[in-house]
């Protein structure tokens, strides 16, 4: 039986009328009509569908509603503030970090979950944080050089 609840997706609360099983995911591109987060396998194996909530990296397809009930949701339409980019965001577009796309919105997401908490992540550190998210194009090294330009362009921007 669904239930009503509020969540809190890019710092604007929204009531949902939703089972609590029923995925983030399904909420987010059906009901809120974000459609950034994409449907990849549906399995929470390939990272296309990845959010942030409460700053941690989660993919949004296995993730029920239940979980997210209290909870800071933010999605790839979130980044943008102000009109402008999110520096991964621009990272990934001065680097030629994309080809197709469809991994593009998952892999920002986990980036944007590693720059909030290490600021100067090597590249190692940043191949843990975005492993299993999946580029079917095979941009893996400049998607890595992008979150280390957005990296240092967060450094140099901090007070």
């Amino acid at each position: 039986m669904p239930t009503i609840t509020e969540i809190d997706v890019n710092g604007k609360i929204y009531p949902i009328e939703a089972g609590s099983d029923r995925s983030l995911l399904s909420v987010l591109r059906n009901d809120l009509d974000l459609t950034g987060s994409k449907y990849g396998c549906g399995e929470g194996q390939c990272g296309a569908c990845t959010v942030l909530i409460d700053g941690t990296a989660r993919r949004a397809c296995i993730t029920p509603m239940s979980a997210t009930v209290g909870k800071k949701i933010l999605t790839i339409e979130g980044l943008e503030q102000d009109g402008k980019l999110h520096p991964l965001q621009e990272a990934f577009l001065e680097a030629d970090a994309l080809q197709c796309g469809y991994c593009t919105p998952g892999m920002i997401m986990a980036g944007v979950g590693l720059l909030s908490k290490n600021l100067n992540p090597t590249p190692e550190e940043i191949v843990r944080s975005l492993n299993g998210n999946i580029c079917r194009c095979g941009t893996y090294q400049r998607i890595i050089a992008a979150v280390m330009k957005a990296a240092q362009a967060l450094r140099e921007a901090k007070p």
